[in-house]
């Protein structure tokens, strides 16, 4: 008999096999239990090093052994005519089949027990003590000329960008980091407000062709020191400086927590240091916001392009400023800006296909588009390069939002504040993440914080969630107190809508007056016509035209359901490629097709 049949008939195979698959299903439990106890790395390596150590073993008793009706024999001792090894490698058979179910059921209920969930991401973000978690506030200009400030930042941004690929490393975001510049807050309290456990801070002092960089990492919990260091080097050796810098700190964190190495994958991201100085500057005016800082920063980073035409970095951040650039002037065309922030993210990613913003650019270009599928594969992309990036999250959020999924759009943009917390952006799109859920009440939480963060326009927001909710006096009061005197023309308006509302006499004028004073938009000016009692006029309105980008989430609202119930709707739907788009990624709640008829409600 030849080897491979002995080996078959003692039932070497199945016993091999066997212990395999209680292996795995052994290791499937104890990942759970250890995760929910927080047992260290090295345990679970243990345990699969002990369970791979004993396959030997078990395959050598199998060869050597028999079971018997009369107990465990010698395999020798056994006469042949009376084995039962056929009898025993069918319970073997059952066994293997039993032990692959129950595994295959554990995992696809470990699945369901650990996918994402709007409450799982609340419970994450309301708890403190988040172990490998970083902040890196900004390093503080010590130079005697104030103007190098851009270039302090721009050492703290540069070593967060390093900390962010660090396995198993939670990094608070830039946003939110920066939040804290020059307050007169400590450590520990910044700390717990960002939910991290350990705080980088540093010094830059910049003169000449010299510059001098100290920098310390501080575990929070324990108010002390893992490690320091101060460098003085040579301006052209700013990028060796960063290196070192961010070395030193991925390695203190291995000893204090475990974490893993950060895959080194990008180089420099230029020789050139003039095109990096204007590239610094150019981060610098564009983390401000405002019409006056975003043009400085187009005009630094087309400076950097030109003197570096390989700067990938540059060409991203390019591409985003282009973005940004319309919602804070009145006077840019949004479609100008689009195609040249598509034509600079593109560039971009010809010389570096794993910046993340860039393809979060392009999805935000074709969202404008209606290229939903397209969009949704950039998103994808950008968040599978930098998951600890909120950007690709926030985007992606306001894009399912326009696209009906509205639990997907909370989770994301939930996912998006649990990195950036203090990110207005970020708040403003949780609020109508909310608001598309049907929760009133985390909508205007979260609107109310977009506001305190700053951003002016989340106060809209909140006044129509609260006229949507019937609290005609709430909205009025808020619009009194809280619009300036400023944005005079706004406030005019909501005021005379809210008097519309009061009284449907006073609409028509109301109408006539956003006619005469506001840039047209036929999708907002459809759904009022909806609250005011006018079907036909808001669908005479909608008819021929195909809504982009956010104009969507309007027409997911509850008060624009005769819309959504209209034949003309399906029509919106299919042009608009949105049809296309849910049967590649399904259909939402409010939508459905049978056969060839859309019916939506």
């Amino acid at each position: 008999m030849s080897v491979f049949s002995e080996l078959k008939r003692r039932n070497v195979f199945r016993v091999g096999i066997a212990y395999l698959v209680t292996a795995w299903l052994v290791a499937q439990v104890a990942e759970l239990a250890f995760d929910s106890f927080g047992a260290p790395d090295w345990v679970m390596k243990s345990l699969i090093f002990l369970m791979a150590m004993g396959l030997p073993f078990a395959l050598i008793f199998a060869w050597a052994f028999e079971l018997t009706p009369e107990g465990i024999r010698r395999e020798k001792d056994v006469d042949r005519s009376q084995s039962i090894t056929q009898h025993t490698g069918r319970k073997l058979n059952y066994t293997i089949i039993g032990v692959l179910a129950i595994a295959l059921a554990l995992s696809l209920a470990s699945h369901q027990w650990t996918a994402e969930t709007p409450e799982l991401i609340e419970t994450r973000i309301s708890e403190s003590g988040a172990a490998k978690s970083i902040a890196v506030l900004p390093f503080v200009n010590m130079s005697d000329d104030p103007s190098n400030e851009y270039f302090s930042n721009g050492i703290s941004e540069e070593l967060l960008n390093v900390l962010v690929k660090v396995e198993g490393l939670r990094v608070a975001s830039r946003t939110s980091s920066f939040s804290f510049k020059d307050k007169d807050i400590s450590i520990p309290e910044i700390a717990s407000a960002l939910n991290v456990e350990h705080v980088l801070e540093g010094s830059v002092r910049k003169a000449g062709n010299t510059v001098r960089v100290t920098a310390q990492l501080i575990d929070v919990r324990t108010d002390s020191h893992l490690w320091s260091e101060t460098y003085d080097r040579k301006l052209e050796d700013i990028f060796v400086i960063q290196d070192e810098i961010s070395a030193h700190i991925v390695e203190a964190l291995k000893v204090a927590l475990g974490a893993k190495e950060v895959a080194r994958t990008s180089e420099q991201p230029t020789q050139n240091l003039a095109a990096y100085e204007d590239y610094l500057r150019g981060r610098h005016f564009w983390t401000r916001r405002g019409e006056s800082n975003v043009r400085k920063a187009i005009e630094l980073f087309e400076r950097a392009t030109e003197t570096d035409p390989g700067f990938a970095r540059a060409w991203s951040s390019l591409a985003a400023a282009h973005i940004t650039l319309p919602a804070y002037s009145a006077t840019e065309s949004p479609e100008v800006h689009y195609t040249l922030a598509r034509r600079f993210a593109e560039k971009a990613l010809s010389l570096d296909s794993t910046l993340a913003d860039a393809h979060a650019a392009l999805g935000e270009m074709a969202r404008a588009e209606n290229s939903w599928i397209e969009a949704e594969l950039h998103y994808r992309q950008a968040i599978q390069l930098e998951p600890n990036n909120s950007t690709g999250y926030l985007w992606y959020a306001e894009h399912l939002g326009a696209a009906g999924h509205f639990r997907e759009s909370l989770i994301n943009a939930l996912k998006a504040l649990e990195l950036d917390p203090f990110n207005a952006g970020a708040n403003t799109v949780a609020a109508d993440a909310y608001a598309l859920n049907g929760d009133r009440a985390n909508a205007e939480k979260y609107a109310r914080a977009a506001i305190d963060l700053g951003n002016p326009w989340a106060i809209y927001g909140l006044v129509f969630l609260r006229i949507d909710a019937g609290d005609l006096d709430v909205a009025e009061r808020t619009v009194e107190t809280e619009i300036t005197s400023v944005d005079q023309l706004h406030r005019e308006t909501i005021t005379r809508y809210i008097a519309a509302v009061r009284d449907p006499r006073y609409a028509e004028s109301w109408f006539a007056w956003v006619r005469d004073n506001l840039p047209e938009n036929s999708v907002i000016m459809a759904v009022d016509n909806i609250r005011f009692g006018r079907t036909d006029k808001a669908i005479e309105m909608l008819d021929g035209i195909q809504p982009v980008a956010n104009a969507w989430i309007d027409l997911w609202k509850p008060v624009a359901e005769p819309i959504r119930r209209h034949p003309i709707f399906a029509g919106m739907l299919t042009h608009s490629g949105l049809v296309e788009y849910w049967e590649e990624y399904g259909w939402p709640d409010l939508c459905s097709r049978n056969g060839d008829k859309i019916t939506c409600r």
